[in-house]
């Protein structure tokens, strides 16, 4: 059985580098104020790495006074020095080496074709610098970015914008962020950015480079119209990556409108026709992002959707565990709303929503129905019905929940298909009439909102409405 005696090889080609006198290779690091000697053994180099046994070839080497010369301005001496230790010595320590540093080991390692090594610092990026790598995205994402060897730290570092934009947007250098590594992250629909954050920091981005504008000039009372021209031909390829439709009224009113110069004007059009009007916009057409749950509703946008996903689960929409699809059951404006066709519509067809409109008011009703409408007689006992309400299709700011009384589990739904299309334990509920009824039984409590406040403003007066649209929607995970 042989015997390896690595280390004190190591040992004897570290002292080599350090003490021999029979060197015959001169590299010349960096640049400017920051240039560094370093001496070393053309047979070493050549050995170790593919790129100096080209480089150091007869048809390429200059020699002075015998000895070989070469340049790598492009190479820090800092960087030049962890890179020849371990072309001579197979060992690395990263451990006190500053991001920037290890960075640069990096993309040298990149060039001079030293695979291991290379390898071996992209992992101990994204394993044992990534609070670096995070502070500073746009540094990692421009050097990378142009490696295609690098391609796993540069997804690696896209997939982590994605999941927290916080310290890529916030960052000092935001404003000097490559366009199309800007344009790919906005096309993206798992970008967790709420939709009017944005548009904050493209605008922020976009006046940082438009010509004319930037710090000096980023207030827009004071630009004139060739300022605003400027701004529109920077932003024109980011506009329609843009969600606007989950942007609230009060932020299109407030941070969209004022720019409306630098959006196209049909693009601009059908956005105020939809906050107007409701109506969807035919020319930007991208889901919403992080959409976990489809659906087609014409009374809620999908964050909503998702907003009930996250009730359904018990946990913040954002974290959903699973995927959700609405399949639409039934919507009376096309079925026509009486009691007899609901119920050949939604009858044993599994856990469902139901959402309801008023005839003179924006705001929404709906209740859950893990159980699903079965066409019996009597309560039906369920642990995890809810009704909620929305103070319009598209407002996330003032939605109420309230969930089935733990006290009341056996009276959470009940079931009469001759007089009933849906009953939420006689708190909600469409009366045989065609009517929608509120009642405070007793059976729903206090959650995220009491009954009186999911019911209002109509709970105190007639208790009943003529709806303008009910929805229903089966729920199945995908």
């Amino acid at each position: 059985m042989g015997s390896k005696f690595h280390t004190d090889l190591s040992q004897e080609l570290l002292l080599m580098l350090n003490d021999a006198d029979d060197h015959n290779v001169i590299i010349q690091t960096g640049a400017d104020q920051n240039i560094k000697e370093f001496r070393a053994h053309s047979n070493i180099l050549r050995a170790r790495s593919p790129y100096f046994k080209s480089a150091l070839s007869a048809n390429w080497i200059t020699k002075n006074n015998n000895m070989i010369e070469f340049k790598k301005p492009n190479i820090r001496p800092a960087v030049f020095e962890i890179i020849l230790k371990y072309i001579y010595t197979g060992e690395v320590d990263l451990s006190n080496q500053s991001g920037d540093n290890i960075l640069g080991v990096l993309v040298a390692t990149d060039e001079l074709l030293i695979e291991k090594l290379f390898n071996y610092v992209q992992d101990h990026l994204m394993e044992k610098q990534f609070n670096w790598v995070k502070q500073n995205y746009v540094l990692v994402l421009h050097t990378v970015g142009k490696l295609d060897s690098c391609k796993k730290l540069y997804d690696y570092s896209i997939e982590s914008i994605c999941q927290d934009p916080k310290p890529l947007i916030t960052s000092k250098d935001f404003p000097s962020l490559d366009k199309d590594i800007l344009y790919g992250l906005l096309k993206r629909d798992d970008l967790r950015i709420e939709e009017i954050d944005a548009w904050d920091y493209l605008l922020k981005w976009g006046i940082e480079q438009t010509p004319g504008l930037g710090s000096k000039n980023n207030d827009r009372k004071k630009w004139n119209d060739n300022n605003y021209k400027a701004l529109k031909k920077t932003l024109n390829l980011f506009i329609p990556l843009i969600r606007f439709v989950d942007i609230s009224s009060s932020d299109f009113f407030d941070k969209i409108r004022p720019y409306r110069a630098v959006i196209p004007l049909q693009t601009y059009e059908e956005i105020a026709e939809f906050y107007y009007k409701n109506t969807l916009p035919k020319t930007t057409t991208f889901p919403p992002r992080n959409a976990k749950v489809q659906i087609e509703s014409k009374l809620i946008r999908p964050n909503l959707a998702h907003i009930i996903a996250g009730w359904i689960e018990r946990r913040n929409d954002k974290e959903l565990s699973n995927k959700y699809n609405f399949q639409l059951l039934y919507r009376g404006s096309q079925d026509g709303i009486n009691v007899s066709t609901f119920r050949s519509k939604c009858n044993n067809q599994g856990r469902c929503i139901v959402l309801v409109k008023h005839q003179e008011s924006s705001k929404i009703y709906g209740g859950y129905n893990p159980n699903g409408f079965t066409g019996s007689y009597g309560w039906q006992y369920a642990s995890e019905s809810f009704i909620f309400s929305f103070e319009s299709g598209r407002d996330i700011q003032n939605m109420k929940i309230s969930r089935v009384s733990s006290s009341y589990y056996s009276y959470a739904m009940y079931e009469n298909y001759n007089n009933n299309g849906f009953n939420f334990g006689n708190t909600l509920y469409m009366n045989n009439d065609n009517q929608i009824y509120f009642s405070n039984s007793g059976y729903y409590d206090n959650y995220d909102g009491n009954v009186n406040n999911i019911l209002s403003p109509y709970i105190n007066q007639n208790n009943v409405f003529v709806p303008q649209e009910i929805e229903v929607f089966k729920i199945t995970n995908s």
